[in-house]
């Protein structure tokens, strides 16, 4: 093999080697400084877990303000509001005025309820 050959496989073996050992360093570097963010703000993390914990509860689809307020103390009511909304439930106003939270995610599980219970007092 000609001299020039060599060389110009050796310059791409190192920038292969050397972009593997960079992406691999930074991945762990990233995953580091996730670790360090979810520590820092560990109080928002774990009331975003525990609302949705409550939200997920298998007997009922919505939690009222006050029930959610009672259970996850420490926090403002429109501190609460944004730990709920980041823990992916939405506000619903019942016909009495009432704060009420539900996950979107078990949206389709509360129209299945209400469909069910409709047909049921038509019968």
């Amino acid at each position: 093999m000609d001299a020039s050959l060599w060389s110009t496989f050796s310059a791409l073996f190192g920038a292969l080697v050397g972009g593997g050992i960079s992406y691999l360093l930074n991945r762990q570097q990233f995953a580091n400084q996730l670790r360090l963010s979810q520590e820092q703000h560990r109080t928002e993390f774990m009331a975003e877990e525990t609302a949705r914990a409550f939200l997920s509860h298998k007997g009922f689809t919505d939690r009222s303000f006050d029930t959610l307020r009672n259970h996850l103390g420490g926090f403002e009511d429109d501190e609460l509001r944004k730990i709920l909304v980041r823990a992916g439930a939405m506000r619903i106003y019942r016909e009495d005025g009432t704060e009420w939270w539900r996950l979107l995610s078990r949206m389709d599980e509360f129209i299945e309820r209400k469909t069910l219970e409709k047909v049921t007092r038509e019968i």
